[in-house]
């Protein structure tokens, strides 16, 4: 009744002729060795602690990733068209647009479209929210509700899913991104552009964008993303900032970094039409005096949008989650079970009860009796019973 003798991954390699079968080894002219477990294929290559990334990133892609994004702005502005143009999609198949007499009483809606993109193997559910409506009627006062309340329902749907039994599949429908739009034809920003951001920018990140950058020269161009910045700060809006570079990371990539933080109002143009020049097929617009091309980093910044979005996609959600979700985690658990005023009635039943023991004190100090201040019954002179425990009784304890 000996163990079975097992075999050591040297000794494996170092054999000639062998058959696995059922656990055993056999090899011609030597004894049979009889292993616990059948065998195994040996792995090859490096094994450590080095290869925990390969895993996350195996799981990462066989999950997918979800992001949602938000688009703000007037209608007119391209919002739809860039959208198609970034993400190479279409959208918006079948969409209805309403003429100026529907837009005058006009209310703001919410329309999310999802879509499954795929590339190189991994899988992205992106979920796009318009907002048609916005600032198209006279009186836009509260035309930004409805937009702030969607934003406020998605966090608190994903609080209340996260906070259920069933955590495994939680699916996330925060906004991670908002995109404003920018008219290029006024001087600045809007009265009602200033007041919809300093209202979500606490809850979103916000990335203002001018729309229709074709119709500027670059040196308007310029003074109007230094004016918007300027009015930006001057208001306190707190918009989408870009991550520093680590010091550990390549030039290419610091350069990079520096370049789209420059370029912010990015100033972009869409198109989903193909225009051939000089034998190649491009997106653009065509005018009369020449061709506006879409991915050309020298005629608008469409380029650096999209790169700012995919390369810092994991940024905008992990500061969705660490900022902005638990801002709104934190006030809203106050809310249903203790409110501020009821903390406040807390503290003021706390003084009122250590003003009751030291008013009390002089009347138990003979008895030296221990545990005042734990909810114990007192026995004081001439028959007279307080429970600490209780506000009443230490409104009696005051006449003691």
């Amino acid at each position: 009744s000996q163990l079975p003798q097992t075999i050591s991954h040297t000794h494996l390699l170092n054999t000639g002729d062998e058959e696995c079968q059922g656990g055993k080894i056999e090899r011609e002219g030597e004894k049979q060795f009889k292993t616990p477990f059948p065998m195994l294929i040996l792995l090859t290559g490096y094994v450590g602690f080095a290869n925990l990334p390969n895993q996350v990133h195996r799981k990462s892609v066989k999950k997918g990733f979800e992001f949602t994004l938000m688009v703000v702005g007037e209608s007119g502005l391209g919002k739809s068209t860039l959208i198609n143009s970034l993400f190479l999609t279409d959208l918006y198949p079948e969409r209805y647009i309403p003429g100026a007499a529907e837009k005058i009483e006009r209310t703001v809606q919410i329309e999310a479209s999802t879509v499954e993109i795929e590339e190189r193997g991994v899988k992205l559910r992106l979920t796009v929210v318009d907002t048609p409506g916005y600032g198209d009627a006279i009186n836009s006062q509260d035309c930004f509700k409805t937009i702030i309340q969607y934003i406020d329902n998605q966090f608190e749907r994903y609080l209340h899913d996260e906070s259920g039994l069933n955590r495994r599949h939680i699916v996330d429908n925060r906004v991670h991104c908002c995109f404003y739009f920018i008219s290029p034809f006024g001087h600045g920003l809007k009265p009602l552009d200033v007041e919809f951001m300093k209202a979500i920018h606490s809850k979103v990140n916000i990335v203002p964008v001018i729309a229709k950058a074709d119709t500027l020269t670059l040196k308007e161009r310029d003074r109007l993303k230094k004016r918007i910045l300027d009015e930006i700060a001057e208001h306190g809006i707190r918009i989408y900032q870009l991550p520093d570079a680590d010091s550990d990371e390549d030039e290419e990539f610091k350069e990079q970094t520096r370049i789209l933080k420059a370029s912010i109002p990015f100033s972009v143009i869409g198109s989903n039409q193909l225009i051939e020049v000089k034998g190649k097929k491009i997106r653009g617009r065509l005018y009369p005096w020449g061709v506006v091309e879409v991915e050309n980093p020298e005629h608008n910044d469409f380029l650096k949008l999209r790169t700012m979005l995919v390369t810092h996609m994991q940024d905008l959600q992990e500061v969705t989650q660490d900022l902005h979700y638990e801002n709104f985690r934190s006030e809203r658990l106050k809310r249903p079970g203790r409110a501020v005023e009821e903390d406040m009635m807390d503290k003021d039943q706390i003084l009122l009860q250590k003003e009751a023991e030291v008013k009390i004190m002089p009347c138990i100090m003979p008895f030296n009796l221990p545990n005042l201040s734990h909810g114990h019954w007192l026995n004081l002179p001439q028959g007279k019973h307080f429970d600490t425990s209780s506000t009443h009784s230490y409104k009696d304890a005051l006449s003691c």
